[in-house]
């Protein structure tokens, strides 16, 4: 069964989400970031080519030719799932298939909106019977 894990109190999406995405292909794992949203799916893309200062991550597109050989993907269609390790979602909504993914990975910032949001997309997961795993980034910084 799927483990998820919330990552909460963000206050920078999208950098943790690249944290996240670092921390996990250090542990060998295949990435797929889910975003809908093309902003941001630019966004994470110029991010991971920036991420950390000194270096990368290897990633792209998921309908790049080279999606195949590429450990890091960023999808924006349900149908661009190719893998099932790791699934990072950057949507408002529960991530289509997550469930054949072993891990799934939710980052919730700290503004009101998201946060609503991400208490429905708890609730759904744990009224299923989902692992649930509740990480704070703010008292981690502190």
């Amino acid at each position: 069964m799927t483990r998820i894990d919330f990552y909460v109190d963000a206050s920078d999406k999208l950098a943790v989400a690249a944290r996240l995405v670092g921390k996990a292909r250090g542990n060998r794992h295949r990435v797929l970031i889910y975003s809908p949203d093309e902003a941001t799916a630019r966004a994470i893309d110029h991010l991971l080519w920036t991420t950390p200062p000194i270096g990368f991550v290897p990633h792209c597109m998921a309908h790049d030719r080279l999606a195949a050989e590429t450990p890091v993907l960023i999808a924006r269609r349900p149908d661009e799932l190719p893998h099932d390790d790791v699934l990072l979602n950057l949507d408002r909504e529960s991530p289509p298939a997550f469930a054949r993914f072993h891990r799934l990975l939710e980052i919730v910032g700290n503004d009101d909106d998201d946060k609503a949001a991400a208490r429905a997309r708890f609730r759904f997961y744990r009224d299923r019977g989902y692992e649930l795993h509740t990480h704070n980034l703010a008292a981690s910084e502190s």
